[in-house]
């Protein structure tokens, strides 16, 4: 019997601290008409130095376990998709699994730019369907003010940060997650990249004062490449479905340019009312895009159960996604507050066994060293 991955929570998470249009006027040159004209961007949630991936990552993360009601120590498998890790290893999965309490997961990261969370989607879609793991957590998160010029209005105009999650668990009823696209132009690497603090240009003075650990982009190409594959991935997943274009119910792209969504739409004729997109507020928040506005258009009331959705996104590598999913899920209610309490108790509990962990092994280093020098010390005699 085919095995089907069905989200069942869902959650997102983003800063408070806005920045608008006429805010970054005051920092580089340029105007709020000028970024509504060419990307429909008005604003954006930038975190402050306290606020990382991994901390929204987990935020939207525990958002979305409290919607499935499900334990944390049910999770099986934690992908985070992000292009700004907390650390370049250990993997923010491995953060979020710890802070989540979900013991018995496994954590990896998975970078794929913008695309990463549809990518990490049919990752574990492909596992639940394999009957490897049954309930898998995946986030989309990014802190990219952290790599952005702010000098450099081509870029520091389109990004903002942010966090969705979703979690998926396999079933026997049909549904959920029926295909996936994954697609990849490494010749086009060079069109969006970060070309600093990797094996071919390590962080150093010379990356550091050239500007080499921020964002690099060619915008008219990456545009007209994004323009042609959205559409080209989504119909691909569509027809991988056994769908018609006509029976998609909600449209949910990649949000980086209103002008390339608009072009997807109507190369797929799809009406704008069965397209969602919120990137007037939050600007490109890549890996986290789609599952923000999956969030929001859920709390919309724009998906209802047995509704067919589009997914598709576009990013570095150059890589290309999409899936289409049949939606299973019912609006959740709000949660009992008896179930709220336990639910921040376990958060609580597992802080503090992880702290004890912790403790326990600086307590059993620095015994050891301790013992190491006592065997090393001459002998009185």
């Amino acid at each position: 019997m085919p095995r089907y991955a069905h989200i069942i929570g869902w959650g997102k998470s983003v800063p408070p601290n806005i920045l608008t249009n006429a805010d970054l006027a005051k920092k580089v040159d340029t105007t709020d008409e000028w970024i509504r004209e060419r990307t429909g961007i008005q604003q954006r949630h930038i975190a402050s130095s306290k606020e990382t991936t991994a901390l929204l990552a987990l935020h939207a993360a525990r958002d979305a376990v409290e919607v499935a009601d499900v334990n944390p120590q049910d999770i099986d498998l934690v992908i985070v998709a992000t292009a700004t890790p907390e650390y370049p290893f250990p993997a923010t999965a491995c953060l979020v699994q710890n802070a989540l309490g979900a013991e018995r997961a496994g954590a990896f990261d998975l970078e794929a730019g913008c695309s990463g969370f549809v990518y990490a989607l049919a990752t574990a879609t492909a596992l639940i369907r394999s009957e490897m793991y049954n309930t898998v957590l995946v986030v989309g998160a990014e802190t990219l003010s952290r790599i952005l010029d702010w000098s450099d209005r081509a870029t520091c105009v389109l990004f903002g940060d942010g966090a969705g999650a979703v979690l998926l668990r396999g079933s026997d009823q049909p549904g959920g997650v029926l295909s996936t696209i994954l697609g990849s132009d490494g010749s086009g690497g060079e069109l969006l990249m970060v070309p600093g603090g990797g094996s071919k240009h390590p962080a150093g003075p010379d990356t550091v004062l050239s500007k080499q650990h921020f964002v690099k982009m060619n915008g008219r190409e990456v545009y007209r490449f994004a323009t042609r594959v959205m559409a080209q991935a989504s119909r691909q997943a569509v027809d991988k479905a056994g769908w018609q274009l006509e029976q998609i119910d909600l449209f949910l792209p990649h949000q980086a340019n209103v002008r390339i969504i608009d072009s997807a739409a109507k190369s797929l004729k799809i009406p704008p009312d069965k397209v969602f997109v919120n990137l007037e507020r939050y600007g490109n928040t890549s890996a986290a895009s789609i599952p923000i506005a999956l969030c929001e258009a859920l709390d919309a009331g724009k998906i209802k159960t047995g509704n067919n959705l589009v997914m598709v996104g576009f990013g570095a590598g150059l890589t290309w996604a999409s899936c289409a999913i049949k939606w299973t899920a019912a609006q959740p209610g709000a949660p009992a507050p008896q179930r709220a309490a336990a639910s921040r108790l376990r958060y609580i509990w597992s802080g503090i066994k992880s702290f004890g962990f912790q403790l326990s092994r600086h307590i059993d280093a620095a015994v050891s060293k301790t013992l190491d020098v006592i065997e090393r010390k001459p002998s009185d005699e």
